[in-house]
């Protein structure tokens, strides 16, 4: 017995020098494995709120043109021309889709030279469940391209606001097609592509900063607009005969459902679900709230009475001001850039367009060409790096952005980006207008426009009066 206990006390040591370092290696083991599953899962749960809130946010973005924009736009114009107006909005949502499938998408973010993307993207190659981390790295790119899609359907149909009651529906298609291939989706690769010559974050030589479409989005369409209006000439009658808006209730129906889908449009260009896009969601409601007040005091002080048309007008401006501010922003000085639109609007839309004489039929371009471009400039501003942390140096320092963190010569970047999409609108709008109008005419006949657009272009009425 005791030469046993001897045994086992000399033979304990041999084993527990074996058996230790192996039991510390399996516990860590254990431990690096547990730890790289919680890793793996933390991510899988990041990468489905991303996603959840990215589809969202898409969706959202698509509720703007329509019924949004549709019923914004329809409810403006005389009950003779609703359903051909609303009607731009929404066969706009079938056209591009396709349009944007086919080689938009790939134009506007594959890899090709600053001014416009590359062909590997065409008909969607390549483009499914895995990231592209270029552009989002927590969600499948094909949520990025659906969501991208969204501000492509709505830009055109913003055009669409200044030519309401007398082009050719014909012609409007074509135009949209020309449009979007010459206008939109170069201005897109530039800004927001990879290597674009305005993107200020993936490789671009002129950095301009606009989270969610001020150059893009609002200057190409409202810029376009005031082309379309000058090329197309005024209505019949106008500004004799009185054309007032038929039917205001689903115009502010219309403006409510824009401002609700405008938080899909700004806070989702974060590409997350992420502090940044709260700060965007933040800035896109205080803007519009500014903007609303604004418009409406203008109104006040020189008409004498506040309208719900101005207020609604007033609230699209300072969502389309804030767009381009509204991921660089703080609370307030979004609240200021929303005021100035609202003001700044009112007087495009009543001084300037009076004292020229054009007929912008929805005042696309008093709204987002004027609101668009003072928006983008005021980006340069007052965008900072407390709210957007982008841009660093080597050692990982944060840069400063715009005027208020000592960048002033952001300010011109952003001028510079305004010039190039305010040129790109005007040359690629007018160019397209002459090519559709000499394959197709782009004005409605006399007595099309005198029997109204609804029933000369698609055979139907809004309204059923007969009983």
């Amino acid at each position: 017995m005791n030469q046993i206990k001897r045994l086992c006390c000399c033979a304990f040591p041999v084993l527990a020098a074996f058996a230790i370092p192996a039991m510390a290696q399996n516990v860590s083991t254990s431990v690096d494995a547990k730890l790289a599953i919680l890793e793996a899962s933390s991510k899988a749960a990041q990468s489905a709120g991303d996603n959840a809130w990215m589809l969202v946010c898409a969706a959202l973005v698509l509720m703007m043109t329509g019924p949004g924009l549709a019923l914004f736009y329809g409810g403006l114009v005389r009950p003779k021309n609703v359903l051909s107006t609303m009607m731009h909005s929404f066969i706009l949502m079938a056209v591009v889709t396709v349009l944007w499938a086919v080689y938009g998408y790939s134009l506007a973010f594959g890899q090709g030279n600053p001014f416009v993307g590359g062909l590997q993207y065409l008909f969607l190659n390549g483009v499914g469940n895995a990231p592209n981390t270029d552009y989002a790295a927590t969600i499948p790119q094909q949520t990025f391209m659906i969501y991208q899609l969204m501000f492509a359907i709505i830009t055109p149909a913003l055009i669409s606001g200044a030519f309401a009651e007398r082009m050719k529906f014909s012609a409007m298609l074509l135009f949209t097609v020309l449009w979007t291939t010459v206008v939109y989706f170069p201005m897109a690769h530039m800004v927001w592509g990879k290597g674009g010559l305005l993107n200020a974050f993936l490789g671009g030589s002129i950095p301009c900063f606009d989270f969610a479409g001020g150059t893009v989005v609002h200057i190409t369409s409202g810029v376009s607009a005031l082309v379309c209006a000058l090329y197309l000439g005024k209505r019949l009658g106008f500004p004799r005969e009185p054309m007032k808006p038929h039917n205001l209730v689903i115009s502010v129906i219309g403006a409510c459902l824009l401002w609700v889908g405008w938080f899909g449009f700004n806070a989702g260009s974060a590409l997350a679900a992420s502090g940044l896009a709260t700060s965007a969601f933040v800035a896109t409601h205080f803007g519009a709230a500014a903007a609303t007040l604004g418009w409406t005091l203008a109104e006040w002080w020189r008409m004498g009475k506040p309208s719900i048309l101005g207020a609604i007008s007033g609230c699209v401006a300072g969502l389309v001001a804030i767009t381009p501010a509204s991921g660089f922003v703080r609370p307030f000085p979004a609240m200021l850039i929303g005021f100035s639109a609202g003001i700044f609007c009112f007087f495009m839309v009543t001084a300037v367009k009076s004292k020229f004489g054009y007929d912008d039929t929805l005042d696309a371009f008093g709204v987002h060409g004027a609101g668009g471009t003072l928006g983008a400039l005021l980006t340069g501003v007052f965008a900072t790096n407390a709210i957007n942390e982008g841009l660093k140096d080597a050692s990982g320092k944060l840069l400063p952005l715009g005027l208020v963190d000592g960048n002033a010569a952001q300010v011109g970047n952003q001028f510079i980006g305004v010039l190039i999409s305010w040129a790109l609108a005007i040359v690629g709008t007018l160019v397209i207008l002459k090519i559709v109008d000499m394959l197709v005419g782009v004005r409605a006949s006399k007595e099309d426009e005198i029997e109204g657009l609804d029933l000369s272009m698609h055979g139907e009425e809004a309204y059923n009066l007969e009983s």
